[in-house]
């Protein structure tokens, strides 16, 4: 045993003073220690048996019975430090145990924490999703209840409309005229997933009660035109600010109308996908705006015939497309026919002696390269930039694309023609033109060939006429008079509200073809013009 604590002892010795021991090392320690501390116990307590017992045999010898005491005393006092030693050990043992079983508590409370923050922030989440979703609801309900109002009251109007029968010729229904004052308020507020559904639904309606033909019918398809242009023109305001993404859907829902109310070949379904196309230009989605002039130009040729102007825009808006691609064979293409037309319509057909402004251009250019540069002049080619005054933008701005494009293939002289020629055109253009174009109730971009978007018409014109077509039949609707303001012979309109104004002494008689006429002019809006102030 005392080789043991000896061992104990040096091991303590050699112990670094400055090391710190683990919690693990130091309860092993603590055991070897309680080990050695029985052990000397149960070593001293048979040291202290031995001594009782010499003790009693030796009580006739006085000192020697002092001295045994003596030794008895000294061995007690060593167990109870050895058993204080023992229960100091035992309690740094039970210490540690619960040290350990506090730990754990501890980890178990830390990773409870952290449980209840993501808990905590899940519930954030899902409330404030929720609260978004309430306001959305409310703003819906809200809506609603508004429109269920409109609807109510166009349902009690529906009670007066035989006791507002015509008096000589067709009149427009009390609920109609209401009907187009909430499209109109609708549009003005932006709200057109409202003004679209509610057009629709009025017209299936009448469809299915009237029939096809029925004027209510033109009327109701008149309001829908009116919702398409409005539509249009919303679209090239936000063109124009370059908010193309948001002018899109606005523009595919005015092409849609459209194609209802006008029919699918209609111009004015070509000019809506020029937008179109021009939007999806600008937002480099090529397929889609290949796809959409291709469309506009079937339609200008088949209705409006090869030598519409509207065909020569179109191609040329559709070469700069490719251009932008780098389909420079397409372009190149494209803009010799559109000046090869020209050329025909003023000069007749092609031949060895009559050939376009690009076919000598490019015979200056393989002279130029054989050093037989002949140095004529423009002029020398005849009255080529006479032609065509009608179409002399698109023309010049043809010449100058396909200048551009020589260039970038090294033809420069053959640009340097196309260049004199554009400028000899765009000064014959400027020097008398015929008089200006007249206002239209739909906004059109037109292409340059750069890309660019150009806004025909005023759209405060087109506010105004809103306005004026509005408060007239408010004016109806209350039985006022007819309207005794001046026309304005300068503010002209498709006639896509032409049904609103009847006269009055029309005969019973002629009211079934004069029915159907209407009918025909609501459903060719761009082809006749009436009066806003009538």
């Amino acid at each position: 045993m005392r080789e043991d604590m000896s061992t104990m002892v040096c091991m303590k010795e050699e112990q670094d003073p400055g090391e710190k021991l683990s919690q693990d090392e130091i309860i092993s320690r603590t055991k070897q220690v309680i080990q050695g501390l029985e052990a000397l116990k149960q070593e001293h307590h048979s040291i202290l048996d031995g001594l009782l017992g010499s003790l009693r045999c030796l009580k006739q010898e006085h000192e020697e019975e002092v001295l045994m005491e003596e030794k008895s005393l000294m061995i007690r006092r060593s167990m109870e430090m050895l058993e204080l030693g023992l229960s100091e050990a035992q309690v740094m043992m039970a210490l540690s145990s619960h040290l350990s079983s506090v730990e754990s508590e501890k980890q178990k409370l830390r990773a409870q924490v952290r449980r209840l923050c993501q808990e905590n922030q899940w519930l954030r989440d899902e409330l404030a999703g929720t609260q978004q979703k309430l306001q959305k609801s409310e703003q819906s309900v809200a809506q609603l209840e508004e429109e269920k109002k409109h609807l109510e009251f166009m349902n009690q109007l529906k009670k007066y409309d035989e006791d507002l029968s015509p008096s000589g010729g067709y009149e427009i229904p009390a609920r109609l005229r209401t009907l187009h004052n909430l499209v109109i308020q609708y549009a003005s507020q932006g709200r057109y997933e409202v003004a679209v559904p509610l057009c629709k639904q009025a017209l299936e309606d009448l469809e299915k009660t009237s029939g096809h033909d029925h004027p209510d019918v033109a009327t109701m398809l008149n309001i829908l035109a009116l919702v398409a242009a409005t539509l249009n023109n919303l679209a090239v305001l936000y063109g124009k600010r370059g908010k193309y993404k948001e002018a899109e859907p606005l523009c595919k829902r005015a092409l849609e109308i459209r194609e209802k109310v006008l029919g699918k070949e209609h111009p004015d379904v070509a000019k809506q996908l020029n937008n179109l196309a021009l939007l999806c230009q600008n937002q480099g989605k090529y397929e889609e705006v290949e796809y959409y002039y291709m469309r506009a130009l079937e339609i200008y040729q088949s209705k409006l015939g090869p030598d519409d102007p509207n065909v020569a825009k179109t191609k040329n808006n559709l070469a700069s497309c490719y251009l932008k691609q780098g389909k420079f064979k397409q372009a190149e293409t494209l803009y010799k026919e559109i000046l090869t037309r020209a050329h025909e319509r003023e000069f007749g057909s092609v031949d060895d002696e009559n050939k376009p402004i690009w076919m000598h251009a490019e015979e200056r250019e393989e002279q130029s390269k054989g050093k037989q540069k002949d140095g004529s002049s423009f002029g020398e080619y005849g009255g080529w930039y006479k032609a065509c005054k009608v179409d002399s933008p698109t023309v010049t701005t043809t010449l100058k694309n396909l200048g551009a494009l020589y260039k970038r293939q090294g033809k420069f002289e053959a640009a340097e023609t196309l260049e004199e020629a554009a400028m000899r055109s765009r000064k014959q253009y400027e020097s008398g033109p015929d008089g200006g174009e007249e206002v239209s109730m739909s906004v059109e971009w037109n292409g340059d060939g750069s890309g660019s978007l150009k806004r025909s018409g005023s759209f405060s014109k087109l506010r105004a006429s809103i306005r004026r077509s509005s408060e007239k039949l408010v004016r109806k609707l209350k039985g006022s008079s007819r309207d005794s303001e001046p026309k304005n012979p300068g503010m002209k309109r498709a006639s896509s509200l032409g049904v609103l104004n009847v006269a009055d002494h029309q005969t019973a008689g002629d009211l079934h073809q004069e029915q159907n006429n209407r009918l025909v002019k609501s459903r060719d809006l761009s082809a006749s013009h009436s009066d806003l102030a009538h």
